[in-house]
């Protein structure tokens, strides 16, 4: 247990530094991550760290992608549901299906173990893949596809994998019955989120309390998970519909104090759990390396690299055509969603990292068949996996910056933001007039005293003035709001050692300073939503 214990602190050690790394690199820390772990797994004298593939299936699966279904927009996810759904499951199948036909006729794997590593290595990781993106400044669009997509094709990918580990233990498969199949989990699964959606939501308003608001918030997605996938289901749809309920209904439900301490909670649930599986993937290298010596490196090898072609073929093959063919067909697709720009598509097509859901479903491979002999090259899978995964998150991470600067991608991406934030200006400043309005009506409804009135329109008023007049400035000309944060964080900091050597000389209690620290703590906070910079 010591031991253990003593591996957790050396992991959190290692996020830690390699966090800082990467900000100092300018580094996507996926990859620094999982070099790190890399490293480690080598280090004289560390102990083999296995990662159970229960571990990411049923505890760490289901908070990754219930976050991200919850920071997705709903509506911008309906709009590129059509794109989504080709990707998440049309080049899902499409690529397991290329992949099953390569290894069979070049490798002379069975068509039942080719179709299950293209099962495995077919859907592109969410987390990776994001945070290089986001990195880069890409359009808008773009990056809700690439979350779209990678929330939702690990349940095709889930469902193919049970259905080739079925065909492959009873040598048993009806394509019709697997079609129908796949459509009642997707159904089933689509209904059951929403249900546990609206019922959280409901329990967490009346509980009106952040602490327990925000333990029932983590156990949402394990319920979301867990039982569709206890029944057959892969729970992914479910964890996917129950997020994009709550952040379509949560706004009007969920307590402004429950909401702060809530986006700080998952916040650093999420850092911890996405470092530590970086960390803990690329540990398995020293695993792999130790069972490799049983086979020629050469067919290792040839078989990473055939499945790493295939992959990246097969997603350029499907999305162009996938993008352009049905606007092709129809005027009024056309009409409604112009073609995009063939830049925007091939970084769509470029970016298809592989991550922990392959590995996990590779690691869950049972060791043997129902008749006691070994499951067919189990563990060729399991090098083929990790090397995708390894290749594709270096890999990526690596060209994908000078491929965006390439292809000018970034400078679609500045406009956007440029908008979003006018567009967030102007918002703002009708929310307080729609309010300042509301204030009118509610002084001829009650007696409200003048004191009271002039209190609320100061209030709002200040407000209003603290929102900047433009937000790109003449570059020739200081910029006045810049400027004033930075001196607002300075006046705060001033007020803080204040408080502390009254606090020091005994003037004031600490329960008093604690009051002060958390509105000093607040209002800098809020500095940063006041910050309407365009990105460099």
């Amino acid at each position: 247990m010591e031991a253990k214990f003593l591996i957790f602190l050396i992991l959190l050690a290692a996020l830690a530094g390699t966090a800082l790394l990467a900000k100092r690199t300018n580094t996507a820390p996926a990859i620094l991550l999982m070099l790190a772990g890399t490293a480690l797994a080598f280090v004289p004298g560390m102990p083999p760290v296995e990662l159970p593939p229960e571990l990411v299936l049923l505890v760490v699966l289901p908070p990754l992608i219930y976050s991200a279904g919850v920071a997705m927009s709903w509506r911008e996810f309906r709009f590129n549901l059509r794109v989504i759904a080709l990707l998440s499951v049309g080049c899902v199948i499409f690529t397991a299906c290329m992949v099953a036909t390569a290894t069979h006729y070049l490798i002379g794997l069975p068509w039942g173990v080719g179709f299950l590593l293209g099962a495995i290595v077919a859907p592109p990781d969410v987390v990776a893949p994001l945070a290089i993106a986001r990195k880069l400044g890409l359009p808008r669009r773009i990056l809700v596809v690439l979350e779209g997509e990678g929330l939702a094709n690990d349940a095709t990918a889930l469902i193919l994998y049970k259905f080739a580990v079925v065909a492959i233990s009873t040598g048993l498969f009806s394509l019709p019955k697997a079609a129908g199949t796949f459509g009642a989990i997707i159904a089933g699964e689509l209904l059951f989120g929403i249900v546990v959606g609206w019922v959280s939501l409901r329990a967490r308003h009346l509980a009106r309390d952040p602490e327990v608001e925000i333990t029932l918030s983590l156990l949402t997605p394990y319920i979301a998970f867990w039982i569709p996938h206890n029944f057959g289901g892969s729970g992914v749809i479910a964890t996917v519909a129950c997020g994009l309920y709550i952040s379509w209904n949560g706004p009007l439900l969920i307590s402004a104090a429950t909401r702060l301490q809530g986006i700080f909670f998952w916040d650093l649930i999420i850092y911890l759990i996405e470092g530590m599986l970086f960390l803990l993937t690329g540990f398995q290298m020293r695993a792999l390396v130790e069972k490799s010596k049983m086979f020629p490196l050469d067919d290792i090898l040839m078989a990473t690299a055939l499945v790493l072609a295939i992959i990246v073929l097969a997603r350029f093959a499907w999305v162009f055509p996938a993008t352009y063919g049905p606007r092709l067909l129809s005027k009024r697709l056309r009409q409604r969603d112009p073609y995009p720009p063939w830049q925007n598509v091939f970084v769509i097509a470029f970016t298809g990292v592989r991550g922990a859901v392959s590995l996990a479903a590779a690691l869950a491979l049972p060791l043997t068949l129902p008749g006691g002999e070994g499951f067919p090259h189990r563990d060729l899978i399991l090098f083929v996996a990790f090397g995708v995964i390894f290749v594709t998150l270096v890999g990526t991470g690596l060209t994908l910056p000078p491929v965006v600067r390439w292809l000018g991608v970034a400078k679609n991406g500045r406009s956007e933001h440029v908008a979003e934030h006018e567009a967030e200006l102007a918002a703002r400043r009708q929310a307080l007039q729609a309010a300042l309005a509301s204030l009118d009506a509610m002084t001829d409804d009650r007696e409200l005293s003048e004191e009271v009135i002039k209190l609320l329109r100061m209030r709002h008023e200040t407000r209003s003035n603290q929102l900047p007049e433009a937000l790109d400035p003449d570059p020739d000309t200081p910029d006045v709001t810049a400027v004033g944060i930075d001196l607002t964080r300075e006046l705060i900091g001033i007020e803080r050692q204040f408080i502390h050597a009254l606090l020091r000389d005994g003037k004031i209690t600490d329960e008093t300073r604690r009051h002060i620290e958390r509105d000093l703590d607040l209002e800098e906070a809020s500095l940063a939503n006041r910050e309407y910079r365009v990105i460099p």
